[in-house]
């Protein structure tokens, strides 16, 4: 079955055909779903004018190797490689005979180890800058698509209820996960002279504020790429489209010149008291402390040192 299948290109002399090879449960999306998530790109356009929609792929568990991925749409008798760029994104042809056989949008690698997005993007923004308008469209497009990871019991019925993408992203409160480019400390909103940080329960897929507990981790697109994941208050109508949202990197600037930078955990302990930690395979770790309604973290290097800290009031 095709289903159960994975593929390798021919020869240079054959660059069209593909050669199935068995593999059980890959990567796959439906294709219908993701062609339905190009049309309402199409027809929400206005969200993120001068944006073009690319899909993308994404590693999912720790050890997942995207080196060599391969993609291609697969249905009884369709078998279309699709070419796939460096930075993991790519765009599917509209194929009636693709549609009339149900085709999967298939990856050489098994279930579970890659997650895909939409990814929109203003052309022009500076480095470690997102769009509202189109991280918006996103949202919607990955929802009519499809991209959503399987969750468990409750969620699970929660998903499967969305009849449609609107329901959910124009929520105040979503769980769509974003992944920035690189591990973040901090993502704030601007626009003109409003600025807003957000509060630790967006990063890291609120794993500080008790979201996204282990026992659902397994579930979560977030497996490989925590340090990155952040949410965003999509459907607050006070933030338009074009706000900007500015990701800090995790890795500490020359200039800083935090007043905690240097501190070992035992005298941040002493002076901050007890914290709520998460811990990143780069050996990283951000302290949260929650007083009143002010939300603080720190940040430690992997040396044992803080690197930085952030209050929001």
């Amino acid at each position: 079955m095709l289903l159960a299948s994975t593929f390798a290109w021919a020869a240079p002399d054959q660059p069209d055909a593909v050669v199935i090879r068995a593999l059980r449960h890959p990567v796959d999306k439906s294709y219908r779903k993701m062609v339905q998530g190009m049309d309402l790109f199409t027809a929400m356009h206005a969200l993120a004018p001068k944006a073009e929609l690319r899909y993308r792929v994404l590693p999912r568990e720790r050890d997942a190797d995207l080196q060599g991925v391969a993609l291609a749409v697969l249905g009884d008798t369709v078998k279309q490689p699709v070419a796939l760029a460096a930075d993991g994104t790519f765009t599917l042809a509209r194929d009636a005979k693709a549609l009339a056989e149900d085709a999967v949008v298939s990856a050489n690698r098994p279930a579970q180890t890659m997650t895909w997005r939409a990814d929109i993007r203003t052309p022009g923004l500076p480095p470690n800058v997102r769009r509202l308008g189109d991280l918006r469209l996103e949202c919607q497009v990955g929802m009519r698509a499809g991209l959503v990871s399987q969750y468990p019991s409750v969620l699970d019925l929660f998903f499967g209820a969305v009849q449609s993408p609107a329901g959910y992203c124009n929520e105040r409160e979503v769980r769509y996960l974003f992944f920035a480019e690189q591990p973040i400390f901090g993502v704030a909103l601007h626009y003109g002279k409003r600025r807003q940080e957000m509060t630790a329960a967006r990063l890291y897929a609120g794993v500080l504020r008790g979201q996204t507990p282990q026992s659902e981790r397994r579930y979560c697109d977030c497996q490989a790429l925590l340090d990155r994941a952040y949410t965003l208050p999509l459907g607050d109508a006070s933030w338009p489209d074009d706000t900007l949202i500015e990701l800090e990197p995790m890795a500490p600037s020359a200039n800083d010149d935090d007043p905690l930078r240097g501190y070992t955990k035992a005298e941040a302990r002493g002076a901050l008291g007890e914290a709520k930690v998460l811990r990143f395979d780069s050996g990283y770790e951000v302290w949260a402390y929650e007083w009143s309604a002010s939300d603080f973290i720190v940040l430690f290097a992997p040396d044992g040192r803080a690197a930085k800290s952030r209050l929001r009031l």
